[in-house]
C-alpha cells in the first residue's frame, strides 16, 4: 500500500459514517493484539479546549523527555497531523504499514459477516498500535465524539481524565440537556484515575463530582481566580498561576489562559503518577506550544486570523477574542460552517463585529453547508453578505475589501481552514517583488 492507495483506502471506508459504540473497536483491537494495553494515557473531553489542553500537555511532557505520542481529530493540513511523537508527524511509510495491518483485519472482519470498522475505529487503532510499536512512555489523546461510546474510550489504563469546557454541542448523538451531555462525557473517567477539570457549570460539575465519587477518583478543579498578572495579546501573553511565575504562551484568544491552565493543573497530578516536569521544562514548554486553527495569525497587512470556532460556545468565546483583541477595527469574517452544526447561533453570537460577511461551502465534506444556504441565514442578521464560489475567490473579495485597519478573520468548520491557509500564503509569496521583499514591507 503506497500513500494514495492508502488515502484512497481513508476514503473507501468514510461511506460505514460515524457509529457509536466500543463493540466494533474492541473486535478490531483484539485482532491486532489490544496494543492500547501497554499503553499510558492521558484522555481528554470535552466541547470547547480538548486541542489546546492536549497541544499544551504533550508539548510540556515531550521537552520533559518523556516519549509522548499525540492523537487529534480532526487535522487542519496534513491528514498525518492525527498521529504524532513528540510533535512529529508519523511518516508516509510508516502510516502506509500500519494502515496495511489494519485493513486485513478490518476486511476478515467483514469477511466474517461483522461490521465494517468506521474511519474513526481505524484511526484510532492506528493511532494504539503506532504509538505502542514506537514505545511512547504516555499519550495524550482527545475523544472524537462525546466520551463513553467513543472509540478512544475502549482504553483502560487512564492515568489522567481531563474534563474542558462542556457546553451544548453534538445534540443528535449526547442529549439534549447540559446534563444528559456532561454524563457522557465523563464516560471517559476510569476507576482511581485523576480527574482535572475546567469549572463548569453547576449541573456539570455535580455530574463530575458524583462520577468521581463512584470511580473512586481525585478530583482537581482548575481555580482561574488564581490567575494574575496578565497581560493579553494576539503575538504573546503573559500571566501567573498559583506558585508559577511569569508563565509566557504564544496561543492568542483569552481562553487560551484557561486551557493553558487546565493543563497545568494536569502536569501536576501526573507527577504524581510517576511523570515529574521541572519548572523550566513547564515554562518552557507551554511557551512552545503552538495549535494551529485556535485563533492563529496566518498573515500581516491585512492581518488574517484562523479560528476553529464551530459551535454556539466557541463562536461566543470568537466572539469575546475580536472584542478584547481588535476593539475599534474594521472586520471582514470568512465564513463556512457544516450542516449539522448549530450555525444560526453561531452567526447570532459573532455577526455584530463584522462589517462584511463571506460565506463559503467547505471544499471536499459531504456534511457541509453550501455558501448560498449560510448567506440566506446570515442576511437575517447582517446586511453586508458575499457568497464566494470557492475558498480562492473568497480570500480575494477579502483582500479587495480590506483597508489598512482590516482585520480578516475566517472561522466555522476546521476542515476549511488548512486549504484557505495555503491560499493566503501563496497570495503573499505572489506579490513579492523581484527583489524578493514583500510590497507591503
Amino acid at each position: 500500500m503506497n500513500y494514495q492507495e492508502m488515502m484512497n483506502y481513508i476514503e473507501n471506508i468514510s461511506q460505514y459514517g460515524s457509529v457509536p459504540g466500543l463493540d466494533n473497536i474492541r473486535e478490531l483491537l483484539a485482532r491486532l493484539d489490544n496494543p492500547q494495553n501497554a499503553l499510558k494515557f492521558v484522555h481528554i473531553a470535552g466541547t470547547n479546549g480538548k486541542g489546546s489542553t492536549l497541544a499544551y500537555i504533550s508539548t510540556v511532557l515531550a521537552h520533559a523527555g518523556y516519549k509522548t505520542g499525540r492523537y487529534i481529530s480532526p487535522t487542519i493540513s496534513d491528514y498525518r497531523e492525527r498521529f504524532q511523537i513528540n510533535g512529529r508527524m508519523i511518516t508516509k511509510k510508516d502510516v502506509c504499514a500500519y494502515m496495511e495491518r489494519i485493513k486485513q483485519a478490518a476486511d476478515s472482519m467483514q469477511a466474517e459477516g461483522l461490521m465494517h470498522p468506521t474511519i474513526f475505529e481505524v484511526e484510532t487503532a492506528l493511532g494504539f498500535l503506532y504509538f505502542k510499536e514506537k514505545q511512547c512512555d504516555i499519550v495524550v489523546l482527545e475523544t472524537g465524539l462525546g466520551g463513553t461510546l467513543d472509540a478512544t474510550n475502549i482504553i483502560t489504563t487512564t492515568l489522567a481524565a481531563v474534563i474542558a469546557s462542556i457546553s451544548m454541542d453534538h445534540m443528535a448523538f449526547l442529549g439534549d440537556t447540559l446534563d444528559k451531555i456532561a454524563e457522557n462525557k465523563v464516560g471517559i473517567i476510569k476507576n482511581n484515575c485523576y480527574v482535572i477539570t475546567a469549572k463548569q457549570e453547576a449541573e456539570v460539575m455535580h455530574v463530575i463530582e458524583q462520577k468521581c465519587e463512584a470511580f473512586n477518583c481525585e478530583l482537581r478543579v482548575a481555580d482561574f481566580t488564581k490567575i494574575e498578572k496578565v497581560k493579553y495579546g494576539i503575538n504573546k501573553q503573559c500571566f501567573s498561576y498559583k506558585t508559577w511565575k511569569n508563565i509566557v504562551i504564544h496561543m492568542a484568544g483569552k481562553y487560551q489562559i484557561a486551557n493553558c491552565i487546565l493543563a497545568i493543573e494536569t502536569l501536576e497530578v501526573l507527577a504524581k503518577a510517576g511523570y515529574p516536569v521541572s519548572t523550566k521544562d513547564m515554562l518552557t514548554g507551554l511557551e512552545q506550544t503552538q495549535w494551529h486553527g485556535r485563533f492563529s495569525v496566518i498573515a500581516q497587512k491585512p492581518l488574517f486570523v484562523i479560528d476553529g470556532a464551530h459551535n454556539e460556545d466557541a463562536a461566543k468565546k470568537l466572539a469575546e477574542s475580536i472584542q478584547f483583541y481588535f476593539t475599534n477595527k474594521r472586520i471582514i469574517y470568512i465564513m463556512g460552517v457544516l450542516r449539522d452544526k448549530e450555525y444560526v447561533k453561531m452567526i447570532e453570537a459573532t455577526h455584530r463585529a463584522a462589517e462584511h460577511i463571506i460565506t463559503v461551502t467547505p471544499p471536499h465534506n459531504p456534511r457541509a453547508l453550501q455558501a448560498y444556504e449560510l448567506a440566506q441565514e446570515v442576511q437575517k442578521y447582517h446586511s453586508c453578505v458575499t457568497v464566494a464560489d470557492s475558498l480562492e475567490e473568497a480570500v480575494e473579495i477579502s483582500y479587495l475589501l480590506a483597508k489598512k485597519d482590516t482585520v480578516i478573520i475566517a472561522f466555522g468548520s476546521l476542515s476549511y481552514l488548512g486549504a484557505l491557509t495555503e491560499i493566503v500564503k501563496n497570495k503573499h509569496k505572489i506579490r513579492r517583488d523581484s527583489h524578493g521583499r514583500s510590497k507591503e514591507d
